[in-house]
Protein backbone atom coordinates (compact mmCIF):
# COMPACT_ATOMS: atom_id res chain seq x y z
CA UNK A 1 0.00 0.00 0.00
CA UNK A 2 1.18 3.43 -0.27
CA UNK A 3 2.20 5.97 2.01
CA UNK A 4 0.12 8.24 0.42
CA UNK A 5 -3.14 6.55 0.21
CA UNK A 6 -6.35 8.80 0.54
CA UNK A 7 -7.63 6.11 3.25
CA UNK A 8 -4.30 6.75 5.62
CA UNK A 9 -3.93 10.99 4.61
CA UNK A 10 -6.77 13.18 4.87
CA UNK A 11 -5.08 16.48 3.90
CA UNK A 12 -8.28 18.70 4.03
CA UNK A 13 -8.26 21.52 6.66
CA UNK A 14 -11.18 21.31 8.85
CA UNK A 15 -13.33 24.42 9.13
CA UNK A 16 -12.66 27.06 11.82
CA UNK A 17 -14.94 28.75 13.85
CA UNK A 18 -16.15 31.14 11.88
CA UNK A 19 -16.84 29.01 8.68
CA UNK A 20 -18.66 26.51 10.31
CA UNK A 21 -21.42 29.73 11.45
CA UNK A 22 -24.31 29.94 9.29
CA UNK A 23 -25.01 28.04 6.21
CA UNK A 24 -22.10 28.97 3.64
CA UNK A 25 -20.37 26.76 0.86
CA UNK A 26 -17.38 25.44 1.62
CA UNK A 27 -15.13 27.94 -0.75
CA UNK A 28 -16.85 31.06 1.27
CA UNK A 29 -15.70 31.43 4.49
CA UNK A 30 -18.12 33.06 7.09
CA UNK A 31 -17.50 36.58 8.61
CA UNK A 32 -19.37 37.94 10.99
CA UNK A 33 -20.69 41.79 9.94
CA UNK A 34 -20.08 42.88 13.81
CA UNK A 35 -16.23 41.84 13.42
CA UNK A 36 -15.33 45.15 11.66
CA UNK A 37 -15.96 48.20 11.30
CA UNK A 38 -15.48 50.56 8.61
CA UNK A 39 -13.94 54.41 9.82
CA UNK A 40 -15.58 57.13 8.22
CA UNK A 41 -13.04 59.28 7.53
CA UNK A 42 -9.83 57.12 6.86
CA UNK A 43 -11.80 54.19 5.12
CA UNK A 44 -9.21 51.83 7.61
CA UNK A 45 -11.04 48.40 8.27
CA UNK A 46 -10.82 48.14 12.13
CA UNK A 47 -11.42 44.75 14.25
CA UNK A 48 -14.38 46.16 16.37
CA UNK A 49 -12.78 44.47 19.86
CA UNK A 50 -9.35 46.30 19.09
CA UNK A 51 -11.56 49.51 18.40
CA UNK A 52 -13.38 48.49 21.40
CA UNK A 53 -10.08 48.42 23.71
CA UNK A 54 -8.97 51.74 22.05
CA UNK A 55 -11.93 53.36 23.71
CA UNK A 56 -13.59 53.69 20.36
CA UNK A 57 -10.88 55.84 18.80
CA UNK A 58 -9.20 54.94 15.25
CA UNK A 59 -6.33 54.04 15.92
CA UNK A 60 -5.16 55.12 12.37
CA UNK A 61 -6.25 58.24 12.54
CA UNK A 62 -7.70 58.96 16.07
CA UNK A 63 -11.26 59.61 14.57
CA UNK A 64 -13.31 59.56 18.03
CA UNK A 65 -16.62 57.07 17.23
CA UNK A 66 -19.58 57.82 19.38
CA UNK A 67 -20.10 56.11 22.98
CA UNK A 68 -23.17 55.50 24.85
CA UNK A 69 -23.39 56.70 27.83
CA UNK A 70 -22.76 53.67 29.83
CA UNK A 71 -19.79 53.04 27.89
CA UNK A 72 -18.61 56.63 28.65
CA UNK A 73 -19.14 56.36 32.09
CA UNK A 74 -16.96 53.04 32.75
CA UNK A 75 -14.28 54.58 30.58
CA UNK A 76 -14.08 57.68 33.27
CA UNK A 77 -14.94 57.21 36.58
CA UNK A 78 -13.59 54.46 39.20
CA UNK A 79 -14.49 51.22 38.99
CA UNK A 80 -18.03 50.17 40.70
CA UNK A 81 -18.52 53.62 41.95
CA UNK A 82 -21.54 54.94 39.96
CA UNK A 83 -24.50 55.53 41.91
CA UNK A 84 -27.18 56.33 39.18
CA UNK A 85 -30.45 58.86 40.03
CA UNK A 86 -33.55 58.52 39.29
CA UNK A 87 -33.18 55.45 36.65
CA UNK A 88 -37.02 55.04 36.46
CA UNK A 89 -38.23 58.88 35.10
CA UNK A 90 -39.45 57.74 31.63
CA UNK A 91 -41.17 60.34 29.38
CA UNK A 92 -44.80 60.17 28.37
CA UNK A 93 -46.67 61.48 25.50
CA UNK A 94 -47.60 64.74 27.29
CA UNK A 95 -48.99 66.34 24.28
CA UNK A 96 -50.47 63.72 22.33
CA UNK A 97 -48.36 64.10 19.81
CA UNK A 98 -48.69 61.94 16.35
CA UNK A 99 -46.25 58.57 16.77
CA UNK A 100 -44.47 59.64 19.56
CA UNK A 101 -45.29 56.66 21.77
CA UNK A 102 -43.65 54.24 19.62
CA UNK A 103 -40.97 56.63 19.00
CA UNK A 104 -40.01 56.84 23.03
CA UNK A 105 -40.93 52.61 23.23
CA UNK A 106 -38.25 52.36 19.78
CA UNK A 107 -36.13 54.26 21.37
CA UNK A 108 -36.00 52.51 24.95
CA UNK A 109 -35.46 48.96 22.96
CA UNK A 110 -32.76 50.61 20.40
CA UNK A 111 -30.95 52.51 23.85
CA UNK A 112 -31.50 49.95 26.27
CA UNK A 113 -32.09 53.22 28.48
CA UNK A 114 -34.80 55.42 30.04
CA UNK A 115 -34.41 58.63 28.80
CA UNK A 116 -31.87 60.29 27.16
CA UNK A 117 -29.20 61.14 29.64
CA UNK A 118 -27.82 59.20 32.85
CA UNK A 119 -27.30 60.94 36.18
CA UNK A 120 -25.64 59.90 39.18
CA UNK A 121 -22.56 60.21 41.66
CA UNK A 122 -19.09 58.56 41.10
CA UNK A 123 -15.56 59.20 41.34
CA UNK A 124 -12.45 59.71 39.69
CA UNK A 125 -9.37 58.67 41.26
CA UNK A 126 -11.09 58.57 44.79
CA UNK A 127 -12.86 62.39 44.53
CA UNK A 128 -16.83 62.09 44.37
CA UNK A 129 -18.49 64.13 41.87
CA UNK A 130 -22.12 64.40 40.54
CA UNK A 131 -22.06 63.16 36.76
CA UNK A 132 -24.40 63.37 34.06
CA UNK A 133 -24.06 61.58 30.69
CA UNK A 134 -26.25 61.86 27.56
CA UNK A 135 -27.09 58.94 24.88
CA UNK A 136 -27.40 59.59 21.16
CA UNK A 137 -28.72 56.02 21.18
CA UNK A 138 -31.95 57.75 22.60
CA UNK A 139 -33.89 60.10 19.80
CA UNK A 140 -30.37 61.88 19.27
CA UNK A 141 -30.02 62.92 23.04
CA UNK A 142 -32.53 65.33 22.35
CA UNK A 143 -33.83 67.08 25.65
CA UNK A 144 -36.96 66.36 26.89
CA UNK A 145 -38.96 67.80 30.25
CA UNK A 146 -37.15 63.98 32.26
CA UNK A 147 -34.19 65.10 30.52
CA UNK A 148 -34.05 68.70 31.85
CA UNK A 149 -35.53 66.86 35.12
CA UNK A 150 -32.72 64.44 36.16
CA UNK A 151 -30.10 67.36 34.80
CA UNK A 152 -32.28 69.75 37.15
CA UNK A 153 -32.03 67.40 39.95
CA UNK A 154 -28.30 66.55 39.67
CA UNK A 155 -26.89 69.50 40.28
CA UNK A 156 -29.62 70.65 42.99
CA UNK A 157 -28.38 67.16 44.65
CA UNK A 158 -24.71 68.51 44.13
CA UNK A 159 -24.91 71.60 45.47
CA UNK A 160 -26.81 70.67 48.82
CA UNK A 161 -23.88 68.10 49.14
CA UNK A 162 -21.27 70.70 48.17
CA UNK A 163 -19.84 68.46 44.98
CA UNK A 164 -18.31 69.11 41.70
CA UNK A 165 -20.63 68.52 38.43
CA UNK A 166 -19.32 66.72 35.37
CA UNK A 167 -21.84 66.73 32.18
CA UNK A 168 -20.87 64.92 28.73
CA UNK A 169 -23.17 66.68 26.79
CA UNK A 170 -24.57 64.94 23.12
CA UNK A 171 -27.50 66.28 21.60
CA UNK A 172 -29.72 67.08 18.45
CA UNK A 173 -31.44 69.64 20.44
CA UNK A 174 -35.04 70.56 22.00
CA UNK A 175 -37.52 67.57 21.46
CA UNK A 176 -40.13 68.76 19.23
CA UNK A 177 -42.25 65.88 20.69
CA UNK A 178 -43.11 67.82 23.78
CA UNK A 179 -43.08 71.50 22.26
CA UNK A 180 -42.67 74.74 24.53
CA UNK A 181 -42.56 71.88 27.84
CA UNK A 182 -38.94 70.93 26.19
CA UNK A 183 -37.85 74.50 24.95
CA UNK A 184 -38.45 75.50 29.16
CA UNK A 185 -35.81 72.85 30.35
CA UNK A 186 -33.05 75.70 28.64
CA UNK A 187 -34.47 77.89 31.69
CA UNK A 188 -34.90 75.16 34.00
CA UNK A 189 -31.50 73.62 33.65
CA UNK A 190 -29.54 77.17 33.87
CA UNK A 191 -31.21 78.15 37.19
CA UNK A 192 -30.20 74.94 38.66
CA UNK A 193 -26.73 75.42 37.08
CA UNK A 194 -26.47 79.60 38.53
CA UNK A 195 -27.53 78.02 41.91
CA UNK A 196 -25.13 75.37 42.08
CA UNK A 197 -22.31 78.53 40.80
CA UNK A 198 -23.73 80.53 43.39
CA UNK A 199 -22.14 78.04 45.75
CA UNK A 200 -18.72 78.62 44.63
CA UNK A 201 -18.71 74.75 43.14
CA UNK A 202 -17.15 73.06 40.38
CA UNK A 203 -18.98 72.66 37.14
CA UNK A 204 -16.81 71.41 33.85
CA UNK A 205 -18.82 70.38 30.78
CA UNK A 206 -17.33 67.76 27.90
CA UNK A 207 -18.74 68.80 24.68
CA UNK A 208 -19.12 65.39 22.69
CA UNK A 209 -20.26 64.82 19.06
CA UNK A 210 -22.75 66.28 18.11
CA UNK A 211 -24.01 69.31 20.52
CA UNK A 212 -26.75 71.28 18.93
CA UNK A 213 -29.81 73.32 19.69
CA UNK A 214 -31.03 73.79 23.39
CA UNK A 215 -28.69 71.81 25.06
CA UNK A 216 -25.84 74.12 23.23
CA UNK A 217 -28.22 77.26 24.04
CA UNK A 218 -28.15 76.18 27.73
CA UNK A 219 -26.16 74.17 30.31
CA UNK A 220 -23.64 72.85 27.83
CA UNK A 221 -21.92 76.18 27.42
CA UNK A 222 -22.48 77.57 31.00
CA UNK A 223 -19.26 75.66 32.48
CA UNK A 224 -16.25 76.83 34.58
CA UNK A 225 -13.95 74.77 32.36
CA UNK A 226 -15.58 73.72 29.32
CA UNK A 227 -13.86 70.84 27.35
CA UNK A 228 -14.58 69.10 24.24
CA UNK A 229 -13.17 65.46 22.13
CA UNK A 230 -11.80 66.67 19.07
CA UNK A 231 -14.19 67.02 15.43
CA UNK A 232 -17.06 67.31 17.61
CA UNK A 233 -19.53 69.17 16.27
CA UNK A 234 -21.14 72.51 18.48
CA UNK A 235 -23.45 74.79 17.56
CA UNK A 236 -27.17 75.98 18.01
CA UNK A 237 -28.03 75.74 14.28
CA UNK A 238 -26.57 73.22 12.16
CA UNK A 239 -24.05 74.49 9.21
CA UNK A 240 -26.95 73.81 6.35
CA UNK A 241 -29.44 75.93 8.09
CA UNK A 242 -27.01 79.23 8.91
CA UNK A 243 -25.46 78.43 4.75
CA UNK A 244 -29.19 79.17 3.54
CA UNK A 245 -29.77 81.64 6.08
CA UNK A 246 -27.21 84.29 5.40
CA UNK A 247 -26.00 82.88 1.61
CA UNK A 248 -22.43 82.73 2.33
CA UNK A 249 -20.01 79.73 2.07
CA UNK A 250 -19.01 78.75 5.90
CA UNK A 251 -15.45 77.89 6.73
CA UNK A 252 -14.21 74.21 6.20
CA UNK A 253 -13.94 73.62 9.86
CA UNK A 254 -16.70 76.02 10.79
CA UNK A 255 -18.77 74.50 14.55
CA UNK A 256 -15.52 72.15 15.27
CA UNK A 257 -14.52 71.82 18.37
CA UNK A 258 -10.75 72.99 17.16
CA UNK A 259 -12.70 76.17 15.73
CA UNK A 260 -14.26 77.04 18.88
CA UNK A 261 -10.72 76.46 20.61
CA UNK A 262 -9.07 78.81 18.36
CA UNK A 263 -12.28 81.33 18.78
CA UNK A 264 -12.02 80.97 22.46
CA UNK A 265 -15.65 79.27 23.03
CA UNK A 266 -14.12 76.46 24.74
CA UNK A 267 -10.79 75.64 26.97
CA UNK A 268 -9.57 72.57 25.37
CA UNK A 269 -9.70 69.94 23.22
CA UNK A 270 -9.09 66.48 24.61
CA UNK A 271 -8.48 62.96 23.19
CA UNK A 272 -10.81 60.10 24.51
CA UNK A 273 -7.97 58.43 26.53
CA UNK A 274 -6.48 61.34 28.03
CA UNK A 275 -10.09 62.44 29.16
CA UNK A 276 -10.11 60.31 32.78
CA UNK A 277 -6.51 61.96 33.73
CA UNK A 278 -7.68 65.61 32.73
CA UNK A 279 -10.50 65.54 34.85
CA UNK A 280 -8.79 64.16 37.68
CA UNK A 281 -6.06 66.80 37.47
CA UNK A 282 -8.95 69.68 37.10
CA UNK A 283 -11.10 68.27 40.06
CA UNK A 284 -7.58 68.04 42.08
CA UNK A 285 -6.55 71.18 41.71
CA UNK A 286 -9.85 72.98 42.27
CA UNK A 287 -11.43 71.14 45.09
CA UNK A 288 -10.20 72.29 48.41
CA UNK A 289 -9.67 69.21 50.78
CA UNK A 290 -11.75 70.91 53.34
CA UNK A 291 -14.97 70.99 51.69
CA UNK A 292 -16.50 68.41 49.93
CA UNK A 293 -15.87 66.41 47.20
CA UNK A 294 -12.72 64.18 48.47
CA UNK A 295 -13.20 61.43 51.07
Amino acid sequence: MSVFDSDIFNFIKPKNELEEQGNISDNQPFVPDSMWIKCPVCKSAILSSDLADNQMVCPKCNYHFRLTARKRIECTVDVETFCEFDKDLTSKNILDFPDYSRKLSKAVTTSGENESVITGTAKINNIKIVLCVMDSSFMMGSMGTVTGEKITRAFEYAADNNLPIIVFTVSGGARMQEGILSLMQMAKTSGAVKRHSDKGLLYITVLTDPTTGGVTASFAMEGDIILAEPNALVGFAGPRVIEQTIRKKLPKDFQTSEFLLEKGFIDAVIDRKNMRNTLFNILKLHIPFNKGGLD
